[in-house]
């Protein structure tokens, strides 16, 4: 069942990604050029799509952070570490900077896989490698 439930929402998730237009690196680049705001160029649309987003989450996570047993069963594992350490802060910019050259991130270029691009199928291979990277020198612990 649980795997079930996965599937839909990881489908709904996904078709909402390509919905809103978080698939598509030019309108997410549109969004972070706030230079472009003085000519008119700047694409604020996307700031919705988060707002949406975390309206969604918030209540979520407020009524999973109580629970020890998911919905459909299992095991709850919230995170519960707050601290702000030079490992977030560095990752949160290496992240930032990779989707701000690029237009993507990860659950966006996933998505994105399905219509076959090139250049997501290479920024994908590339996150993979950057992954195993990461877990080779020990950073993801």
């Amino acid at each position: 069942m649980r795997i079930i439930v996965s599937l839909i929402c990881g489908t709904i998730f996904g078709f909402g990604l390509y919905i809103s237009g978080m698939i598509d690196p030019q309108k997410v680049l549109g969004f972070l050029d706030i230079w472009a705001i003085a000519d008119g160029g700047w694409d604020p649309s996307l700031a919705f799509v988060m707002g949406g987003g975390l309206a969604v989450a918030i209540p979520i996570f407020q009524f999973a952070k109580n629970r020890t047993e998911a919905v459909c069963g299992g095991e709850m594992s919230l995170p519960t570490n707050r601290a702000i350490t030079t490992k977030l802060v560095v990752g949160g910019l290496l992240f930032g900077t990779g989707w701000g050259l690029v237009g993507y991130c990860p659950g966006p270029a996933l998505s994105a896989l399905a219509f076959g691009h090139t250049d997501t199928i290479i920024f994908v291979v590339a996150m993979i490698a950057g992954m195993g990277g990461a877990r080779a020198i020990g950073l993801n612990k």
